[in-house]
Order: structure tokens, then C-alpha cells, then sequence
């Protein structure tokens, strides 16, 4: 079996939990050493965690946070199609 892109992104929780069996695995790992787009999506896929940790750690400031949330208000009305 030939591993694709595709692949790779059907079967990237369970090569990052190490879930794979070997073949396969080191299937996936030929392609993505030989795939940049496959090797930066891997990478910043592992590093996701980690980024809404640090996301969640952070007191967003009170104007920003009401500027957002008036933002998402406004985009949801017009989604919505009743306006403000």
C-alpha cells in the first residue's frame, strides 16, 4: 500500500498516539520525512495542545474581550439574516 497525503491526515490521531501498527507507521513516517506539507501539518498538529494551553492561560483584556464578543454578536446577526 502507497501512502498519500490523505492518509495521513485519516490516520494522524492515531500515529501521534502511537495507536498504529509498526508497518503502517513507519509507512507514514517514510512519507511524511519525504512531504514537507505533510511534515509541517504533523508538526504544528503535535504542537496544538500545547498552543491552547498557553491560549487558555492568558486573561484576554476587557476591551478586547467585549470588542470580540460585539463582533461575534454582529456576524451571528447577519448569519442569522436579522440584522441589528
Amino acid at each position: 500500500m502507497s501512502v498519500t497525503c490523505s492518509h495521513c491526515i485519516d490516520l494522524l490521531l492515531d500515529y501521534v498516539d502511537g495507536q498504529l501498527p509498526a508497518d503502517l507507521s513507519r509507512k507514514l513516517d517514510s512519507h511524511i520525512s519525504d512531504c514537507e506539507p505533510c511534515e509541517q501539518f504533523v508538526t504544528t498538529y503535535r504542537e496544538t495542545p500545547t498552543m491552547c494551553r498557553k491560549a487558555l492561560a492568558t486573561n484576554m483584556p476587557e476591551h478586547v474581550a467585549a470588542r470580540l464578543t460585539a463582533f461575534i454578536a454582529a456576524e451571528l446577526n447577519k448569519s442569522s439574516g436579522t440584522g441589528t
